[in-house]
């Protein structure tokens, strides 16, 4: 037996929003850090650690649904 088919769609599809919020981060940083405080910019993978460190320091999302 397999994972239903709502259940395999729901992981993919917290697994696009991870990658699209590290995108969204990424491009939020490199469009205001470097100007703003003379910060280098960022690549995706860097952008992606950073969300993982905040979601470790700040909670992340609770995922508890009982």
């Amino acid at each position: 037996m397999g994972m239903p088919v709502n259940t395999m769609l729901l992981v993919f599809l917290a697994v696009g929003f991870l990658f699209l919020v590290a995108w969204l981060l990424q491009w939020l940083w490199n469009i205001t850090m470097p100007q703003v405080f003379g910060l280098k910019e960022i690549t995706y993978w860097q952008a992606f650690r950073l969300l993982i460190i905040a979601a470790i320091l700040f909670g992340g999302p609770n995922l508890a649904l009982g």
